[in-house]
């Protein structure tokens, strides 16, 4: 019977992990730190993982199986803007969880082909959402817009959530990891990709959004 490697010292491995990358961002953070970290042997390690990008990689699926379960909008009801702003408030939450995939996306990709594809997949899946919110809005008569019009702003919508916290951490990368800092980024983040909807918005929903829009940044 093949031999299972230890399910605790793995998680283990894959939360210290994650919170390095977080903290000091990807590149500097290689598996002898991961190691040091641990207080175990790097062939204690390799054991588990057969390098950083194994690591890493992991480290997406388990990101993928919880935003899977975030983009998996039920098609019942209609969403209003209450709803979108809720959505984009946890989708922001989870993107900060594991943060430094968007801080360090773009040296990401360039070195792991296998997390290149999954990215892909994942903001396709997102515009998909992105789009599905925006049609929702329409039809319920709360967003006045053309289906080219719709399409744009799903993408920008999407490139606006992908590259916020990459900006956020350019304004002030000393502070980027303080409590309060998170907040208002998240916060902040919310209401630019709502706020390219705006212009789109009509009646009882463009007062909802201006309500919901004065108290994140009041708060």
């Amino acid at each position: 019977m093949e031999r299972k490697p230890p399910r605790r010292t793995r998680e283990r491995i894959l939360d210290l992990s994650l919170r390095l990358f977080n903290d000091f961002g990807e590149p500097n953070v290689n598996t002898t730190l991961i190691s040091e970290e641990m207080n175990i042997s790097p062939g204690n390690l390799y054991y588990h993982f057969k390098n950083k990008d194994d690591i890493i990689n992991c480290i997406f699926q388990q990101f993928e199986r919880e935003i899977d379960k975030l983009l998996s909008v039920p098609q019942d009801r209609q969403a209003n803007v209450e709803d979108a702003w809720l959505f984009l408030h946890v989708l922001f939450e989870l993107v900060w969880k594991y943060r430094f995939f968007y801080r360090d996306l773009n040296n990401l990709l360039a070195n792991n082909r296998t997390l290149e594809l999954k990215f892909k997949q994942l903001l396709a899946q997102k515009v998909k959402v992105a789009r599905g919110l925006c049609e929702g809005l329409q039809q319920a008569g709360e967003l006045a817009a053309s289906p080219l019009e719709i399409e744009s702003l799903a993408t920008n919508m999407v490139v606006v959530a992908t590259y916020w916290l990459s900006y956020s951490y350019v304004m002030d990368p000393r502070r980027f990891n303080e409590p309060e800092v998170v907040g208002a980024a998240v916060q902040r983040g919310c209401y630019q990709v709502m706020a390219l909807t705006a212009p789109y918005l009509t009646g009882e929903s463009r007062t909802l959004f201006e309500h919901l829009a004065a108290e994140y940044l009041t708060d």
